[in-house]
């Protein structure tokens, strides 16, 4: 008997440490640690494809090339000219998903047009998402207009985003905003961290995007990093270089790994800050017209190749990385 009240005594007391220990911990490193869904280093990274680049394709074709080129998913586009367009989600959504599912694909990531939580098509997008069990979407860009104050999109877009984030609470998903370099909110990262600081990463976090980060950040990118990490839920990759175009220097995007961004850095970042969630591979250079979600001038065959190579740097950059 005795030997069971100190069972019960040790188990009461770790309960407690562990308990006591929570309370000392920041709110962003609890929120981190429970929607990382305890992801190890050990664990194979998720590389998706950005289903863009293959709307050319059907379902089929797009599943199997995907399947065939080695990734683990499709971050399938839900939106105007996209692989299921918004008014038809409830219809198309649960084909495309079930096509992607029977070639073993992962059906985690959409890149969609959402921004309003009242929108009756856009909380549609969300409810079928949903119940198809998706985790992550990408929701739309929020710009900084030159008529109106900078603080007052600023506002706006805090609003747009706590309406989203109780939505994505009631239905169980998660926003993923998108730090699109330029005139957008999001893209200096110290926006989007005010913005979402007080919301939970369960309900809405970022989208990181090196490449974007690097042409807002130049040298000092990994300051916002530090800053959104407990935030991120999932990640894009594609690189770039600074390029004159018509007397106007521009970034000017190319194979993943030929670029300015510094990958081996990235990922030992990626690996000690333990942040392993799903990636998604744009590919934006020349695919003859595919990396605009255009039907290619050139062959098919090409325009894969072009692709894995891009997944094969990655795979091998992360397997590398510490």
């Amino acid at each position: 008997m005795k030997k069971s009240n100190d069972l019960s005594r040790r188990s009461f007391i770790k309960q407690s440490a562990i308990a006591g220990s929570a309370l000392l911990m920041p709110k962003n490193v609890l929120a981190m640690n429970s929607f990382k869904d305890n992801k190890t280093l050990n664990e194979d990274l998720k590389v998706f494809i950005f289903s863009k680049h293959l709307q050319f394709l059907s379902y089929k074709e797009m599943s199997e090339a995907a399947k065939d080129m080695g990734f683990d998913g499709v971050d399938l586009t839900v939106r105007p000219k996209g692989h299921v367009l918004p008014e038809r989600v409830a219809e198309d959504l649960p084909k495309a998903t079930e096509v992607m599912e029977s070639f073993g694909l992962l059906s985690q990531m959409l890149s969609t047009n959402v921004i309003d939580a009242n929108n009756p098509v856009h909380r549609k997008v969300l409810e079928t998402a949903s119940r198809l069990g998706y985790q992550y979407y990408r929701p739309a860009w929020i710009r900084y207009k030159n008529e109106l104050a900078v603080v007052k999109t600023f506002e706006d877009a805090k609003h747009r985003l706590k309406d989203l984030a109780q939505l994505n609470k009631e239905l169980g998903i998660s926003a993923s905003y998108h730090n699109h370099s330029g005139h957008f909110f999001g893209g200096a990262i110290w926006d989007l961290y005010q913005a979402v600081e007080p919301l939970s990463p369960k309900d809405i976090g970022c989208q990181y995007d090196i490449l974007h980060a690097n042409v807002e950040g130049g040298k000092n990118w990994e300051i916002g990093f530090r800053l959104i990490k407990p935030y991120i839920n999932t990640l894009v990759v594609k690189d770039y270089i600074w390029k004159k175009v018509n007397g106007k220097w521009q970034p000017y995007f190319t194979p993943i790994g030929e670029g300015m961004v510094d990958f081996k850095k990235y990922f030992s970042l990626l690996k000690q800050n333990q942040i392993n969630v799903p990636m998604s591979i744009h590919v934006e250079y020349d695919l003859g017209g595919a990396e605009h979600g255009a039907k290619p001038s050139m062959p098919h065959k090409e325009v894969l190749s072009k692709i894995k190579k891009d997944l094969d740097f990655v795979r091998k950059c992360w397997a590398e990385a510490q």
